[in-house]
């Protein structure tokens, strides 16, 4: 069985207890405060809060050769530490919609660089009858910030 089939058998015991579930994802690559800040902020929209990490590839894809620093696999036991984040899943996509067809959260929600007009995968969401929400504190923070610093 796959990480998507057992995050789906999780989400729905989790739905038949009436619990409702969000969807986060994001690369977290040099976890930092924003990163926090968004994934508590997200679990305050829900009673679980999935988060889906970019893997290595889709990452390079996404932010270029010399991305991500950390590998999939300690970014995702870095978010799955934070106590506000109840499941952690690496998906292999360009983005995150096959991750929300499986799962059908309640509530996907995207950082402050987003607003719920611009959200890429809206239709997606509320074709099953989901929402889409933006969260966290306004994007003063970024790895690639960090890594110019460094």
């Amino acid at each position: 069985m796959s990480a998507l089939d057992d995050a789906r058998q999780t989400v729905e015991s989790w739905r038949a207890q009436g619990l409702k579930v969000a969807l986060a994802n994001g690369v977290f690559d040099l976890l930092h405060v924003g990163h926090v800040r968004y994934l508590e902020a997200a679990k305050q929209l829900a009673d679980r809060l999935v988060v889906a990490v970019n893997s290595d590839a889709s990452t390079r894809a996404y932010k270029g050769p010399t991305r991500p620093v950390i590998p999939e696999a300690e970014r995702a036991e870095l978010v799955r530490a934070l106590r506000c984040t109840d499941l952690v899943l690496i998906f292999e996509e360009p983005d995150v919609r096959a991750v929300i067809r499986a799962l059908k959260p309640d509530v996907h929600v995207k950082g402050t660089d987003y607003t719920p007009e611009t959200i890429p995968e809206r239709a997606e969401v509320e074709a099953y009858g989901g929402r889409v929400a933006v969260a966290g504190d306004p994007k003063n923070h970024s790895t690639t910030d960090l890594i110019s610093k460094l």
